[in-house]
């Protein structure tokens, strides 16, 4: 088995997800006592949500680099950014490692071309909606048409993200206002959604929607457990 360098922390909330996502498809592929080999280095998000904040990209960077460097060293023989936002500096840290990234863009394109869509909404932070880091990915390497919500509703599926579910918060009434979101979204052409911020699935689920649904923590996490087992 392969041994796996995770980026996490950003929230916590989502990346403990990861761990357990990969950890069960190792057991279910190897059976017995098997787990997945990982080297884990978990980030105080306030300290990466500043950067943010402040537009200071670069040092964010660079410090992610710097701590996938780390794993490499350690041994991680691939790197999983457990966030879809950060890897608006996906370009650096894979600059600065000589190991694979395991983009969060590329198995979502596969997940969503292997069931014969080309138009997706994508709900996310502010960066992911706004910067092109994500949706261009999409467009460029799988053919997709990306749509995102209104300013407004990219101020509320943001705030959501921030002041509820990074802080274990979730609420029946953000609940229905992302689904309201999704709504006028599929109204606009979106054949499925991106949950493109890995907290959004703690919030939605596939039970709630109509159409396709695609959650990037699991359809990354799947990835990555693909990788360690291959």
């Amino acid at each position: 088995m392969r041994v796996l360098g995770l980026l996490g922390g950003m929230s916590w909330e989502s990346s403990i997800e990861y761990e357990r996502t990969i950890n069960e498809l190792v057991r279910s592929a190897l059976g017995g006592a098997s787990s997945a080999d990982l080297i884990i280095r978990s980030f105080n998000f306030a300290d990466i949500e500043r950067l943010q904040e402040s537009g200071r990209w670069t040092e964010a960077g660079g410090l992610l680099g710097s701590e996938a460097k780390k794993l490499e060293v350690a041994g991680a023989e691939a790197i999983v950014l457990c966030t879809n936002t950060m890897h608006a500096v996906s370009d650096v840290i894979e600059s600065m490692i000589s190991v694979p990234l395991i983009h969060i863009a590329d198995p979502t394109g596969e997940a969503i071309r292997s069931r014969g869509l080309s138009t997706v909404g994508l709900l996310g932070t502010r960066y992911t909606m706004e910067h092109e880091f994500y949706a261009d990915r999409l467009r460029k390497n799988w053919n997709l048409d990306v749509k995102v919500p209104d300013a407004a509703d990219r101020a509320s599926v943001h705030r959501v993200i921030y002041d509820e579910l990074i802080q274990g918060i979730v609420s029946s009434d953000s609940r229905k206002m992302y689904l309201d979101v999704i709504e006028r979204l599929v109204a606009d052409g979106a054949q499925g959604i991106i949950a493109g911020c890995t907290e959004i699935e703690l919030l939605i689920s596939q039970s709630d929607l109509d159409v396709p649904y695609f959650p990037t923590a699991r359809v990354h996490a799947e990835a990555a457990a693909a990788f360690a087992l291959s």
